[in-house]
């Protein structure tokens, strides 16, 4: 049987990928074609959008914030879009020290990167929440996303593969594979150094790991984390297990 592309090869939106066939609970690997995580849609060409109408995705999950939804919206034919806004409070930071003045460094950066990742965990929980809400209530094929597809979605993805049961190692594979799909050339220009922006377009261990410390440290893990913060427990659990891996 042959396995299907992880990476769609759009030319709109180069960070989007499936998270079909990584192994999780009881040895079950996740289903091909249902869950898909990206970077914007607002730039899809007609035959991107062809390719999506063909997988029957009918449900999108926006983690940009309001003022970034609203300068590059997107609306896809057959495809509903639910708004679940996570505000880039690094770029605003970021914003500041510049105004400031401040010459900003690639090490102060990872910095700022490591607090946003923080604060998926402790501020955007809700958000997360939503999210496992939806995909409780239909396994119909869906992406979520935000700007770039690689923060505010790779800890989200991150959330779903471990709420699966995928191993953290595998986790981080999967988190780290925007290193090879994200086209820096499209990065909006913050007017920062080059190194600035190579930590900001990009994804490190360091970031992921910053949340992860964090559910681990402040929660006790991620099975309490998923079940208090996010309301997601064995029973739901289970019925992702049914939803998203193969029997």
């Amino acid at each position: 049987m042959q396995i299907p592309s992880r990476s769609l090869n759009l030319t709109g939106a180069s960070n989007f990928r499936d998270l079909g066939g990584y192994v999780g609970l009881d040895g079950r690997p996740v289903h091909w074609r249902k869950l898909f995580r990206s970077d914007h849609l607002a730039a899809l060409t007609p035959a991107d959008q062809a390719v999506l109408t063909d997988l029957g995705l009918s449900r999108a999950y926006d983690f940009r914030g309001v003022i970034e939804r609203a300068a590059v919206p997107y609306d896809l034919a057959g495809v509903a879009s639910h708004s679940l806004p996570i505000e880039p409070t690094v770029v605003q930071r970021m914003k500041d020290l510049l105004e400031t003045g401040h010459r900003l460094t690639a090490q102060e950066t990872v910095a700022l990167m490591q607090e946003t990742y923080r604060a998926f965990v402790s501020d955007n929980g809700p958000r997360f929440a939503d999210l496992f809400n939806h995909l409780l209530a239909s396994d119909t094929p869906l992406v979520f996303h935000c700007t770039a597809g690689k923060d505010r979605t790779g800890f989200a993805a991150a959330l779903i593969l471990m709420a699966l049961g995928v191993p953290r190692p595998v986790v981080m594979q999967d988190y780290l594979l925007t290193n090879e799909l994200l086209r820096i050339e499209s990065a909006p220009a913050y007017g920062v150094p080059r190194e600035v922006m190579q930590v900001l377009w990009r994804v490190q261990e360091d970031f992921l790991d910053a949340a992860l410390h964090a559910v681990d440290a402040d929660h006790g893990g991620v099975e309490k984390y998923l079940k208090t913060a996010l309301g997601v427990g064995p029973l739901e659990r289970k019925r992702l297990a049914e939803l998203y891996l193969q029997k």
